[in-house]
């Protein structure tokens, strides 16, 4: 028997269904209980990983302490679990073909027709049980990404159907998440796509053992009875999953339908202890119950898609619940800022965040928003490209260096302020070659940094290629905007601030990725306290 127990989540009708969202929500319940539990996401597409995925076509690219790059739902994995996920916690298509196509021209299949069955699913097998083998884990979730009938999904539906043959239904179980529609002609909820999607399930040789049935009202006990009856599950094993307020309100949710425990039953692991869901509670309660309401203006080139700054917002209401405040973000959109417009656009706002990107697309507007709040006292954070733009703004409007730019955007600036590291000056492939994962960063002894993380030293995480060029450091910090964080590898900042301001401060690294529901990164925290300080300020 193996000493892991495996979950694997599917999902049916309708993509956007919140496999990643159920996945976590179950791990969390069965954390609470005292088990050990990791999720991982398996994605259908052929590209290796999300790094060369444009933010349009799949939201952010989330970023692990072991320089993978990942798909977004790892990050709710962390901020569920409050455990850091790595490369192993995210598969794509793409990894699992080049992996066996490596494999056949290291001649290891010897001289065998290499096949879908059974060298891709033995490849994916292989990747499935990986975690489990470790010895970390009681539980190991997967998430499989697309929906039950697509082509891409197959070779890892039948993956699945094969693990649970080899290893029995006492250890490898399966979640189908579907939708129960609410037609409003009929005034009635339909199970009908439910039926079909477990249909189209059944046909690649797999029972769900348990149904996740999203709908935006109540499911009668009559229609959990006929779900049941017509998708042979039991009758407790059909789930209903109701539109939530917040996503955080998911787990409890689950845990009063009692998903956890069919969990527990069906994989014969014992069910003695209650969870633990107190701070989890408290921290819904500090959410759902703000003392006051600030305006935080996010400034992106991306800001038509949520999901492409999704762990800056969640660290927004981290950080709001650990002030009891409500952080109302408000998206704008760099293209449509300019020297003209910025008091217009930024009018009632009690802080600004400049957000990471790549290109030249709409940096000026960021460099109009941030000379404006930086001579207007209002509270500035700048991540990755937000930071360097900083950088930029500071070097010409103070340093008086008018051409100033990152030689991404302007390869012939005369003066290069921001420029790319030597280490990617060679580099020709784009996927996963940019400085990646945890690096080490030492803090300048009474700066705004070393006051927020408490710390001398602490470690973040990167995604990015271009750095604050040494060459011009010292006269940044004479004039004002100091480097009060330094790679004490490589001698490059990773942090820029204002002493003479209220709160402005400029990172490289991204602290987003590391905020978690029991742990708010202290930088977003300290940034929301400054902001409430602003708007109560102007209040008085």
């Amino acid at each position: 028997m193996p000493k892991a127990k495996y979950v694997f989540v599917t999902g049916g009708v309708s993509s956007s269904l919140g496999k990643g969202i159920i996945s976590a929500s179950l791990a969390n319940l069965l954390q609470a209980r005292g088990l050990k539990a990791t999720i991982q996401k398996f994605d259908p597409y052929i590209n290796v990983d999300p790094g060369t995925l444009n933010p349009y076509e799949h939201g952010e690219c989330f970023v692990t302490d072991d320089g993978a790059e990942t798909d977004l739902d790892l990050g709710h994995y962390e901020r569920f679990l409050n455990v850091r996920t790595s490369q192993a916690n995210n598969v794509t298509t793409g990894r699992i073909y080049q992996s066996v196509i490596q494999k056949e021209r290291r001649g290891e299949f010897l001289g065998k027709t290499v096949q879908v069955i059974p060298h891709i699913t033995n490849e994916i097998k292989d990747r499935m049980q990986q975690l489990g083998k470790t010895g970390d884990y009681d539980v190991v979730i997967t998430e499989i990404g697309g929906t039950v009938g697509d082509i891409e999904s197959l070779p890892y539906i039948e993956a699945v159907r094969q693990l649970r043959w080899e290893m029995g239904r006492e250890n490898c179980i399966v979640i189908h998440l579907t939708l129960v529609p609410y037609l409003s002609a009929a005034a009635e909820l339909k199970t009908k796509p439910t039926q079909h999607s477990v249909k189209t399930l059944m046909e690649s040789g797999i029972n769900a053992d348990i149904l996740v049935c999203r709908t935006e009202y109540e499911l009668s006990e009559s229609i959990r009875a006929k779900i049941a009856l017509f998708c042979n599950v039991k009758p407790e094993a059909v789930i209903q999953s109701i539109d939530a307020k917040t996503i955080y309100d998911v787990p409890l949710l689950m845990h009063k339908e009692g998903l956890d425990r069919v969990v527990l039953e069906t994989l014969a692991l014992p069910d003695n202890l209650e969870p633990d869901l107190s701070r989890w509670k408290a921290f819904l309660f500090r959410h759902k119950n703000p003392k006051n309401h600030i305006r935080v203006g996010l400034v992106g080139k991306y800001v038509e898609l949520q999901d492409s700054y999704k762990s800056i917002l969640e660290a927004f209401i981290h950080a709001g619940a650990a002030n009891e405040v409500k952080v109302e973000v408000v998206s704008i959109h760099s293209e449509q800022l300019s020297v003209d417009n910025c008091e217009v656009q930024l009018k009632g706002l009690h802080g600004l965040l400049v957000a990471p990107g790549f290109g030249s697309r709409g940096i000026e507007g960021k460099i109009s928003a941030i000379k404006y709040v930086r001579e207007n006292n209002i509270p500035f954070f700048g991540i990755c490209l937000g930071m360097q733009m900083a950088v930029i703004e500071y070097a010409r409007n103070v340093l008086g260096l008018a051409f100033a730019n990152s030689t991404e955007m302007d390869e012939d600036t005369p003066h290069p302020v921001i420029s790319l590291m030597d280490e990617q000056k060679n580099v020709e492939n784009k996927g996963g070659t940019m400085r990646l994962g945890a690096w080490d960063c030492s803090l300048t002894a009474g700066s705004c940094a070393h006051g927020i993380y408490k710390t001398d030293d602490i470690s973040e995480r990167h995604r990015h290629r271009y750095e604050l060029n040494n060459s011009y450091l010292g006269d940044l910090s004479k004039n004002g905007l100091k480097a009060t964080g330094i790679n004490p590898k490589t001698g490059l900042a990773e942090i820029v601030e204002i002493d003479a301001h209220p709160w402005f401060v400029g990172v490289q690294y991204h602290p987003e990725y590391k905020s978690t529901v029991l742990e708010p990164h202290p930088l977003f925290t300290a940034f929301v306290e400054a902001c409430n300080n602003y708007a109560n300020k102007k209040i008085n």
